[in-house]
């Protein structure tokens, strides 16, 4: 497994995302939420492939709980890190604060606790507009009860330069994949890694979209068909399937730190471990995606606007 280096933290480049292990999630997921067990063997696969990195959040059911409980288990809490994500002020606290920050506190609080960790080791703001509430942050750093903050970002470019230039997050959490190349053309990823500021990639399959049977896609989405037929192209004449292309993409820019993955079976695990170790695409492959120009709706390119499912 090939690692990044990020304030002197080996990070894989794979990072685990552990929304699944909390509840049912995303428009290819088809085996819905796995027990402990299951949860216990992916964990087990992951790490033995080399993953040492996990991403959940607050808002993500009992996924902190699970993973928490699965990791000291496993006996591996000391040997991997953690990214996990603030639960997500009210309106009326990101108005008021005084109870942002009571509400801050109370979320790391209950982190520490169903993680069981001391120390959470990276904390996201899981809404860009609650990250107006950084400096309440500080005490919980001094105190060494949250170490480092970062924030998780929209779709549309812009923010995210104004974090990193503001010196006052250690990460990005960022939605990119071969067909929404929007934080990557602005130019997000290189000035980040500039500043050694973290990024982590989300959405690489587009939710699911980029590699769910093409039967399956919904109506509303359908627009998206002849983009993926042009990929899918591709990545047969290179004799790689689709979401191997779309891993390898993300892993052939330096400046991405890891790629956040989503996993419902032991199965997916080591599929995506097969296509991690394989590295980055070779040069042509990579520059004849980026000549490629999809002109698709927003709706298609921005999860947040589907319809629930």
């Amino acid at each position: 497994m090939m690692n990044s280096t990020w304030k002197n933290i080996s990070l894989s480049r794979l990072m685990l995302g552990t929304v699944q292990f909390g509840l049912p999630y995303g428009v290819a997921n088809r085996t819905g939420q796995p027990d402990y067990r299951d949860v216990l063997k992916i964990l087990t696969a992951a790490i033995e492939g080399g993953v040492n990195c996990f991403d959940t959040a607050a808002a993500y059911g009992n996924s902190e709980e699970i993973l928490g409980r699965a990791l000291r288990e496993l006996k591996v809490t000391d040997r991997v890190t953690v990214v996990t994500k603030f639960k997500p002020l009210t309106p009326e606290e990101l108005a008021d604060p005084a109870l942002a920050k009571a509400a801050l506190e109370a979320s790391v609080e209950s982190s520490r606790r169903r993680l069981q960790l001391d120390c959470l080791p990276l904390v996201l703001f899981h809404r860009e507009t609650d990250a107006v509430h950084r400096p309440a942050l500080e005490p919980l750093q001094e105190s060494g009860k949250l170490r480092y903050v970062g924030v998780s970002c929209a779709h549309f470019p812009g923010p995210p330069h104004s974090y990193v230039e503001s010196g006052l997050m250690s990460a990005l959490q960022l939605p990119a994949n071969l067909l929404d190349r929007r934080h990557e053309s602005s130019g997000i990823f290189r000035d980040a890694a500039a500043r050694e500021v973290a990024v982590f990639i989300r959405s690489a399959f587009l939710q699911g979209l980029l590699v769910m049977p093409e039967r399956d896609i919904p109506v509303e989405l359908q627009a998206v068909i002849p983009a993926r037929r042009r990929l899918e192209q591709l990545s047969h004449d290179a004799g790689i399937d689709l979401a191997e292309l779309a891993l390898r993409y993300l892993l052939s820019q330096d400046a991405v730190t890891s790629v956040l993955i989503g996993v419902e079976t032991v199965e997916q695990v080591e599929e995506n471990l097969a296509r991690f170790e394989r590295g980055p695409l070779p040069p042509d492959l990579f520059s004849a995606i980026q000549a490629e120009s999809f002109d698709l709706p927003e709706l298609i390119v921005t999860p947040g606007m589907w319809s629930p499912r």
